[in-house]
C-alpha cells in the first residue's frame, strides 16, 4: 500500500508518497509507474494540492441502500450520475466559498473517490477493477437551492460545479480494500456521518464497467461514489472534516471570515 500525495514547494510542484510526516520524492508520471529521487521533505514544509486533477470528475447519486431506504427511493441498476467541473477541484486545507451570487444553503456530502489509473472503454468489472489506481476522499459540496431553482429543469451540474466545491485529499492510497472502510464527516469535531462502504449498492468496479460502456475514462479521472445519511448544511467558519481509514482526513473550512487588514 502507499499513499501518493501532490505538493507545492518552493513555487514547484511535484508528487511522491507520504510516510509519516515526511513526503519521498518521486519524479515522472504518477500513472506511469514514478521513480523515487531520492529526495525527502517534511511534511510541515510543504503545501498538499489535490492529488489529482482529474480531466472528468464524476459523482453518483443514490447508491446506498440506508439512504435509498430512508428517502423511499427505489435500488438502481446502473449508476445515476452527473458530472461535476473539475474546476470545482480543490485541495485539502483550501476554503470552500460559495459564489457572492449564492446565499442559500450549502451542503457537505462525504464520499468514497475512486481515481482512474488507465485508459478505459466498455469493460467488464475485472478490467474495471484494474483500472482503478487508488482512493481518495472526496467532498462533494452542493448548492442546495440551484438544483430546482428552474423547475422545468433540475440543474445538478450548476449546483455541484461551482469553484472550490470539490475537495479532494489528501492522498490516494493504492492497495487498499474498501470494502471494511467506513466514511466519516465531521463539524467542527461532531461527526455528522458514518457509515460503511458495504452498504454501497453499485460497488467500484461494477461502477467503472457500467460508466464505461457510454465514456472513455482516462488517468486521473474521478469518480465520487455517493454519498449515504447525514449530509447537512454548512455554516460560515465551520471545519469540515471528511475521513477515510487508510486514507486519511480531508479537512476543509467552509466560507471562512476574511483576514483582517494588517
Amino acid at each position: 500500500m502507499a499513499l501518493w500525495v501532490r505538493y507545492r514547494h518552493g513555487g514547484t510542484e511535484g508528487i511522491g508518497t507520504l510516510e509519516g510526516e515526511a513526503i519521498r520524492v518521486h519524479a515522472g508520471d504518477l500513472f506511469a509507474a514514478p521513480a523515487p529521487t531520492g529526495e525527502v521533505l517534511a511534511l510541515s514544509d510543504v503545501m498538499l494540492e489535490p492529488p489529482v486533477r482529474p480531466g472528468l470528475f464524476v459523482g453518483l447519486w443514490n447508491n446506498f441502500r440506508a439512504a435509498a431506504e430512508k428517502g423511499g427511493l427505489a435500488i438502481p441498476e446502473t449508476p445515476l450520475f452527473f458530472l461535476k467541473s473539475p474546476r470545482s477541484v480543490a485541495g485539502p486545507g483550501a476554503p470552500i466559498v460559495p459564489p457572492a451570487s449564492y446565499a442559500g444553503r450549502v451542503i457537505y456530502e462525504g464520499e468514497l473517490g475512486l481515481v482512474i489509473g488507465r485508459r478505459v472503454k466498455d469493460v467488464d468489472e475485472t478490467e474495471a477493477e484494474a483500472a482503478i489506481f487508488g482512493l481518495t476522499c472526496v467532498n462533494d459540496v452542493t448548492a442546495l437551492e440551484l438544483l430546482d431553482a428552474d423547475q422545468s429543469f433540475a440543474q445538478w451540474a450548476r449546483a455541484k460545479s461551482c469553484d472550490g466545491f470539490g475537495p479532494i485529499g489528501p492522498a490516494i492510497a493504492t492497495g487498499l480494500d474498501w470494502s471494511g472502510l467506513r466514511v466519516g464527516v465531521a463539524l467542527n469535531g461532531r461527526v455528522r456521518q458514518d457509515y460503511p462502504l458495504s452498504d454501497m449498492i453499485l460497488p467500484p468496479a461494477r461502477i467503472v464497467s457500467l460508466l464505461s460502456r457510454e465514456m472513455t475514462l482516462e488517468p486521473g479521472d474521478v469518480i465520487a461514489c455517493g454519498t449515504s445519511l447525514g449530509a447537512l448544511p454548512m455554516r460560515p467558519g465551520m471545519i469540515v472534516e471528511v475521513t477515510i481509514e487508510g486514507i486519511g482526513t480531508l479537512r476543509n473550512v467552509f466560507a471562512p471570515e476574511p483576514a483582517a487588514p494588517a
